[in-house]
């Protein structure tokens, strides 16, 4: 019995695996618990391993690797449509399979471990700036309650809430200040606590080449470049840059029919938070580019008047998206269009 694709319904404790010879036909089924998968499939032997791009799916893979097993992930999204009659565990890894065996099918890139890395300090540092926005809301709420407003950044809010608790004795009484103050020194251990995860991240940057190399591109900065180093390594399993700013979500969607085109808005497909810090990237390029006098500041200009500024932040947010791909892709260093002249 000569297994030539191996599907794995990835689970917490029990897995599903379905193995298939070239030709597609099931010839082995199984159920096996944590602990004994590793053995399982050092056991088969199977020329190729298949599993959905889910949680714990790129542990497995570098765990398969190590025993010289081809490995590959597919998008959930792409598993889908091939699932029989009723969603099981073996209808799951049969799925897994029949999608494997399409010629056409797109795979995700196995992440190593530093990937990882980064891409859970992103998490934290994300998870920790939505908690201080909780936060500076929950105080301008409690102090509107008492007819005193704050501005909503950040900044400001540190600086007006020092003076805020010192003159308002009238209003505020000193239950709700020992309140205040509580929720003030939380919200300066969360700031303390995202310095040192951006910390980390900038160390990260210093030793990542790649990083450094997207990092001259204008509006990518050292959070943007460690998060697409972290989320698509290499960019080589990407056929070109728009392929990249496609999986970003970058590009307009499409509904055509009938051979009519039908573009609308970009289709916000992919990461969300790869996508917001490009965007974000991008406004902070335009909020300069009025006074700058370079050929892409003059066609930031042109567009701006043309289509308006968040068509503009897009339309530069997915042209430094396929400026990245070409970057991570090849040996090529950035260079800004017209600085020689």
């Amino acid at each position: 019995m000569e297994i030539d694709i191996l599907g794995i319904d990835l689970a917490k404790q029990v897995f599903q695996l379905h193995g298939a010879d070239h030709r597609g036909r099931p010839i082995h089924r199984a159920k096996v618990s944590r602990g004994s998968l590793l053995e399982a499939v050092r056991t088969l032997k199977p020329r190729m391993v298949v599993m959905e791009a889910c949680s714990t799916a790129h542990h497995w893979a570098r765990r398969f690797q190590s025993l010289g097993i081809e490995v590959r992930l597919i998008s959930p999204q792409y598993v889908s449509p091939f699932v029989k009659t009723n969603k099981t565990d073996r209808n799951d890894a049969e799925a897994i399979v029949e999608a494997a065996s399409r010629p056409a099918m797109r795979y995700v890139t196995v992440k190593s471990v530093e990937q990882q890395d980064i891409q859970a300090a992103h998490r934290m540092r994300a998870i920790l700036l939505r908690h201080r926005t909780a936060m500076i809301n929950q105080m301008r709420g409690l102090l509107g309650e008492r007819g005193l407003t704050i501005s909503r950044s950040p900044e400001a809010f540190k600086r007006a809430i020092p003076e805020l608790l010192s003159k308002s004795a009238d209003e505020l009484t000193s239950f709700c200040q020992t309140l205040l103050t509580e929720i003030l020194q939380h919200l300066q251990a969360i700031e303390e606590r995202v310095h040192l995860i951006e910390a980390s991240i900038q160390s990260f940057m210093k030793r990542s080449a790649l990083c450094k190399k997207i990092a001259e591109v204008p509006g990518i900065g050292p959070i943007t470049a460690t998060a697409m180093v972290a989320a698509v390594g290499d960019a080589k399993q990407f056929r070109n840059g728009r392929h990249l700013a496609a999986w970003l979500g970058l590009v307009p969607r499409q509904y055509s029919s009938g051979g009519k085109p039908c573009l609308q808005g970009i289709s916000r497909r992919g990461d969300t938070y790869l996508r917001t810090l490009l965007i974000h990237g991008a406004r902070s390029v335009l909020r300069y580019a009025t006074t700058k006098v370079d050929p892409q500041s003059i066609w930031l200009q042109q567009l701006i008047a043309r289509r308006g500024h968040n068509c503009a932040a897009v339309a530069l947010a997915n042209k430094n998206a396929r400026v990245i791909q070409a970057l991570l892709s090849g040996d090529s260093t950035y260079v800004i269009r017209g600085a020689a002249a």
